[in-house]
């Protein structure tokens, strides 16, 4: 009997991700993630085009910023200058992202049609802990004019929703370094930290100028716990400056009452996964440092991305709903640091609290971080996502 041969199924090898930066660091942070991960653990060839190699430059400093084209840990890095650059179809990956909704060139757009197979076209949504993301997960878009459909990919919080960035590698590594205290104390006296800083409970501080960081640093500093709290330079540049006494340039530092303020470099995406690990509570922001947090197993706050009409309250107060359900001084402190109304009148009073069940917190984000791992991560997700779109199997 004759069996119809089928046909060939493409799996695909190369993909473009295309970034542009908004919020400084969080964008191309993970971007930069991602496109490293995809390179080393799925064996894709990846192109990363970013229109801000300056940003980039700050998390990764071997990029060469005058440079058009360079590769960086096996990943292709291109200046995206414009929207007027040309491409043919030999330019075109078989996976195309554009993420957070960016505008790819409309001749890139063009070239995608006249390929085949079509390239699989993801849309990488921003983060949000919304019920709605799971009905809209993977649910495609076709271009109105084109042969071409794009998919929504969101990461989340549930197995109904993409996951979260996470290397594979990851875990082991935290777990190895929080186990070994020599490391720790070795990587916090390179930071330029003193043996009575590194003794001090720890806090790192990322934000947007707009936390009430002075108010925060008046508890801590009249408060009987001796804290150490270690910023980039340029966070809270208004607020660091004033508590300093001086411009607050990495290397920096002054202790006043049971508070000691040091300004640290940016440091590479590794460096800022110790960080985080070594401290004992991190203030974070965006969605980077924010999932970052979250895999460090540490009590932590997050400074949302501000919108217009205080928008980001909603998207604020759901993730809060399903992570500080049974912390209540976490998801107070939380809504008073991100300006919402009605909260933020005694932060004595919310850190006083925070701090004496300092411990139980710190049990539930490792209860968390695990419950995070059960989604699987997002570049893995992602992947099997796009093998399933490009073998025409069902889609939504």
């Amino acid at each position: 009997m004759h069996v119809k041969e089928q046909p060939t199924r493409h799996k695909p090898g190369s993909l473009a991700l295309f970034c542009k930066v908004v919020d400084n660091y969080g964008d191309i942070g993970i971007c930069w993630r991602l496109a490293r991960q995809l390179q080393h653990e799925h064996g894709i060839r990846v192109s990363l085009w970013v229109d801000d190699l300056i940003s980039f430059q700050r998390i990764c400093p071997e990029v060469d910023i005058n440079s058009e084209s360079q590769l960086i840990a096996g990943v292709s890095v291109r200046h995206w200058h414009d929207q007027q650059a040309e491409f043919n179809v030999s330019d075109i990956a078989d996976i195309v992202i554009e993420f957070f909704a960016c505008d790819i060139p409309p001749a890139y757009i063009k070239a995608m049609a006249k390929c085949t197979p079509s390239p699989v076209w993801l849309n990488l949504e921003g983060l949000t802990a919304e019920q709605w993301v799971e009905g809209c997960h993977t649910l495609p878009s076709p271009h109105p004019s084109l042969p071409l459909t794009k998919y929504f990919f969101f990461p989340g919080f549930t197995n109904k929703t993409g996951g979260l960035l996470v290397e594979s590698a990851l875990e082991q590594q935290r777990q190895a370094f929080q186990d070994d205290v020599i490391a720790r104390q070795a990587f916090l006296a390179k930071l330029g930290l003193s043996l009575a800083e590194i003794d001090a409970l720890k806090i790192s501080l990322f934000c947007y100028p707009q936390a009430p960081v002075n108010a925060m640093f008046d508890v801590w500093q009249h408060g009987s716990t001796a804290i150490c709290c270690l910023a980039p330079e340029g966070v809270a540049a208004d607020a660091v400056k004033s508590f300093l006494g001086q411009d607050a340039i990495a290397g920096t530092s002054a202790t006043r009452g049971a508070l000691t303020v040091r300004v640290l470099p940016f440091i590479p995406q590794p460096d800022y996964d110790r960080l985080l690990w070594a401290c004992d509570m991190n203030f974070v922001r965006g969605e980077d440092s924010f999932v970052r947090a979250q895999w460090a197993g540490k009590p932590f706050i997050w400074h949302i991305y501000p919108q217009d009409e205080n928008l980001h309250h909603k998207k604020l107060k759901a993730f809060l709903q399903c992570h500080t359900a049974n912390t209540p001084d976490l998801h107070a402190l939380s809504l008073a640091w991100n300006g919402v109304t009605g909260h933020g009148d005694d932060y004595a009073a919310m850190w006083n609290t925070l701090h004496a069940d300092f411990d139980r917190i710190t049990g539930m984000s490792n209860d968390w971080r695990q419950q995070m791992l059960e989604n699987g991560d997002l570049a893995s997700n992602l992947v099997k996502f796009v093998n399933t779109v490009s073998s025409g199997e069902t889609k939504k």
